[in-house]
């Protein structure tokens, strides 16, 4: 068996990953990155998801290498695309003009501004990735993490990679379990944490939030483009639950923060958008591609990637259960996403009385697969530390902060991030749980585990609750998770300390800190006009 060695080791190829990455590098460590697809970059990349970002993104709210990358994004397209003068020219133009950020992209180009990022390290070999590799076991001593072993998925080859620190950036924290660092899975209960959102009576850790596998699809009219009809469709398209208001295949779901029945169509010219006032279908929700940025012809159609409620999956776990109930929750998972694209091309009905879009065309072009469907499952909840300091919603929530006209303002922030607390619907049956939030910080105590002195988390497996984790789990609060994590280890290997005494020791604090905005650019605190505008 193979045997590596580095100064810090990534398990997990996500979001995180790369803030940790760059922060690393930047400081001189050599980095080993593992990654279980051929893309790296997580949500933004293999699990083709839109950016969900604040809306203050471009002037703060995100670190400098996140908007690196989002300026990158950009440029890409003015680099290499037959952009129309008016978009060339815009400042902070949105390639798709999708509603649910200001920088809806193609996956593809977010991986290969990633690549650019990393490309320098990568030519020294300070940086190695590795891809198709998952961590199968972890060597520890007390505790330390000392190595992990990782298994080639294509070839089950195997290699043991040692490191003095050891991040998780897996997207269900699966490093925390196979090293036998505390965690917790699912919800709490109001009595184990005290938010009024909480689950009542006792902890229900099968109970998750749904996961989703997202694809991408333009529309050439007058043209059939039908799929083979899946093989659970006649399952998914009679499907109801019990909380949802009408059937999974429907144009009709649950507002996420009224759980009123919403009647949203693909194509639907009447509904505008709550806050731009322009389109606010399904179509227009996460477009990644507009062709109207483009001379007449240069494209045959708009992009739009799917990743509405229609397909979130909540019928199994992916945690707490044997591999053969996770393997058939990801089947079945993406079954539901196929007999969505199938019941769209075929059932559906239109806004002109007919029913079906034949000239829905699945695009396996733009995820980078065979299938179609996105490289990896959309995962919104992972294993989460149990940490020196946990997020609860008394923290961060409007409803729960009565009386404060902010968030708790931690003076061990690492980070900063915005974004409503958005639970999607369970496993556990419950409907969506979305309630406004405060911009909030990352305090470097949820990045410390509470008994593992090394090992450290880098994406949405920190210090947070089944609770808060709906508003630290999207990409620049990932990245910056990531980030944080990935230069405390490397100022932990820089002066001979420990995260912890990091964190509980005035000077080397504030040093770490002077750092991570001085240094690195992570901002540690929102400006007085965001702090206060709860989302």
């Amino acid at each position: 068996m193979k045997e590596r060695n580095c100064d810090i080791l990534i398990v997990g190829g996500g979001t995180g990953a790369i803030g940790a990455a760059l922060a690393a590098l930047r400081m001189g460590q050599s980095v080993i990155m593992s990654e279980e697809t051929d893309w790296i970059g997580g949500q933004l990349t293999a699990q083709a998801v839109p950016p969900d970002e604040n809306p203050w993104v471009d002037q703060c709210g995100a670190t400098a290498s996140y908007m690196r990358f989002s300026d990158g994004v950009r440029d890409y397209y003015r680099r290499n695309y037959p952009l129309t003068d008016k978009a060339r020219h815009t400042m902070n133009w949105n390639p798709g003009q999708g509603n649910v950020s200001r920088l809806c992209h193609e996956p593809r180009i977010g991986l290969a501004i990633i690549e650019e990022m990393l490309a320098r390290y990568r030519s020294s070999r300070q940086l190695d990735v590795l891809l198709y590799h998952i961590p199968v076991a972890a060597e520890t001593d007390g505790d330390r993490v000392l190595a992990v072993t990782l298994e080639d998925t294509r070839s089950g080859d195997q290699i043991v990679i040692s490191a003095p620190y050891i991040l998780d950036a897996t997207e269900l924290g699966d490093l925390l379990e196979l090293a036998g660092v505390e965690s917790i899975i699912g919800a709490e209960s109001q009595a184990q944490t005290g938010e009024l959102h909480a689950v009542e009576g006792d902890p229900l850790p099968l109970d998750q939030q749904s996961i989703s596998w997202c694809f991408a699809v333009d529309h050439l009219a007058g043209e059939d483009h039908t799929i083979d009809k899946p093989e659970d469709y006649d399952f998914w398209r009679e499907y109801k639950a019990d909380f949802w208001p009408d059937k999974q295949m429907s144009w009709v779901y649950s507002s996420p923060q009224t759980l009123e029945p919403v009647h949203r169509q693909i194509f639907h010219a009447d509904f505008r958008h709550r806050y731009t006032g322009g389109p606010g279908d399904l179509w227009h929700f996460r477009r990644i591609l507009y062709k109207g940025h483009y001379p007449e012809g240069a494209f045959p159609s708009d992009i739009t990637l799917v990743n509405w409620p229609q397909i979130d999956y909540w019928l199994k776990p992916l945690l707490g259960v044997s591999e053969d109930v996770k393997q058939a929750a990801l089947r079945e998972c993406k079954q539901l996403s196929f007999s969505m694209l199938y019941w769209m091309q075929t059932e559906a009905p239109r806004t002109d009385g007919g029913y079906g879009y034949p000239g829905l065309r699945l695009r396996p072009d733009v995820v980078g697969t065979s299938d179609g469907m996105a490289k990896y499952v959309y995962v919104r909840e992972a294993r989460r530390i149990l940490a020196e300091f946990t997020v609860l919603e008394e923290h961060v929530g409007v409803e729960q902060r009565e009386g404060f006209d902010s968030a708790e303002q931690f003076d061990d922030s690492v980070g900063i991030g915005s974004y409503r607390i958005d639970l999607h619907p369970s496993t556990g049956m419950r409907n969506y749980i979305d309630i406004s939030c405060y911009p909030f910080q990352i305090p470097l105590g949820s990045l410390i585990p509470q008994r593992v002195e090394n090992l450290l988390p880098a994406c949405k497996n920190l210090g947070v609750t089944h609770i808060t984790n709906g508003c630290y789990r999207l990409h620049p609060v990932e990245w910056n998770i990531g980030e944080s994590a990935g230069a405390l280890a490397a100022y932990c290997l820089d002066k001979g300390l420990t995260p912890r005494q990091v964190r509980n020791t005035k000077s080397h604090l504030r040093d770490f800190q002077c750092l991570l905005k001085d240094d690195l650019g992570v901002p540690l605190d929102w400006p007085p006009y965001a702090r206060t505008t709860a989302r």
